[in-house]
């Protein structure tokens, strides 16, 4: 038996050694290798690449595809909040008419996109030099961030201070923002947050206040760096191909006092109520039948005389027929009247009114 297994290791051994020296001769002469089986084929680069997600061909805006978009996404995913849209939508025709006064020209704003990024890829993506408005919410005691680009801020500085109209593009300069762009900026975001705290009014009392100005978006952390947030760009247009986009940052721990509010799908929607079934059950509880104890005094004994009693025991009440009589239902005391008779039943003379259980005194 082992001489058999012997043999049949040696006869492996001899066909494994063929087979390599087989492969370095073809090696050897440059002949093509003989194809794989299909389901042993091996990927290209470009192909691992692609799978991965990792194609360097695409310009660095393009969405991420393969196994990292889904790693992304799983990192960054959110439950929607439909009123966000309704609240977002109100700004931006509120914003329009705002600006418009504010330029004196024709300002159009509309809303480019609503999407879910985390805090620190946010910062990342901004372009430099760049002006980053920290604004205060006072109602949700948070945070939140307001990113204006070059070019709607060249484009505010030519309209309000006279620049020349011209149907070139405005040039995006490289250097910093001096103080005038700066406070233009800061008058412009003041009217953005106060159009959009009208736009939260009807959902929330909500009220945005400038907090301060970055030009460092390190120096404008306001939450963790994987901290998922609402990134809302709108683009704001003028005449003579002018403007830029607005960014509104606002992390998901700032929105979440009013989560339960943004969760509704449409305005007033109320959950978990409704008016028909309450006035049903009012008018059911109305018509119920519930027994009342005419109470005449009350006295507290001891066990020991409790365990005394016999029949024939009297028990002394320190009451007269004239005292009051409690009326109670269960263990509420619902009013006071006077024992009396009607006819053949004895009845009781309310002299209190029914008192109702308050807030106060629950």
């Amino acid at each position: 038996m082992a001489e058999t297994e012997q043999a049949s290791g040696d006869a492996g051994a001899d066909e494994w050694a063929a087979m390599l020296e087989a492969e370095d001769k073809q090696a050897a002469s440059g002949a093509p290798a003989a194809a794989m089986p299909t389901d042993q084929r091996v990927l290209n680069q470009d192909e691992i690449d692609s799978l991965l997600g990792f194609d360097t061909k695409k310009d660095g805006n393009a969405r991420p595809e393969g196994i990292f978009a889904i790693l992304d996404k799983s990192m960054t995913a959110y439950e929607k909040l439909p009123m966000m849209e309704v609240v977002f939508d109100r700004l931006v025709r509120q914003l329009s008419t705002s600006l418009r006064n504010f330029t004196s020209e024709n300002v159009d704003a509309n809303l480019e996109s609503m999407s879910s990024i985390r805090f620190d890829d946010y910062l990342n993506s901004i372009p430099l030099p760049a002006l980053l408005i920290v604004f205060r919410a006072v109602e949700w005691e948070n945070f939140g961030l307001i990113t204006v680009d070059s070019s709607l801020i060249y484009s505010m500085v030519d309209v309000l201070l006279g620049g020349r109209k011209s149907n070139r593009p405005v040039r995006i300069e490289g250097r910093p923002y001096t103080t005038i762009e700066q406070d233009i900026v800061k008058r412009m975001v003041d009217i953005v947050l106060a159009d959009m705290g009208a736009a939260f009014e009807p959902l929330s009392p909500a009220t945005f206040h400038h907090d301060r100005l970055e030009t460092n978006p390190r120096f404008a952390t306001i939450a963790r760096p994987a901290n998922p947030a609402l990134l809302v760009r709108m683009r704001v247009e003028m005449t003579d191909d002018r403007g830029g986009m607005i960014e509104i940052l606002l992390p998901h721990t700032t929105l979440e006092p009013i989560r339960d509010l943004l969760l509704q799908m449409f305005m007033g929607d109320n959950f978990g109520q409704d008016t028909v079934w309450e006035k049903h059950l009012g008018k059911e509880l109305r018509s119920t039948n519930i027994t009342m104890d005419a109470v005449l005094h009350e006295k507290m004994v001891t066990l020991k005389d409790v365990m005394a009693f016999k029949v024939g025991t009297t028990v002394l009440l320190d009451c007269t027929a004239d005292d009051d009589i409690t009326l109670r239902c269960g263990n509420i005391d619902v009013t006071t009247g006077t024992l009396g008779k009607l006819g053949d039943r004895i009845a009781i003379s309310i002299n209190d009114p029914i008192r109702r259980k308050t807030k106060e005194n629950s």
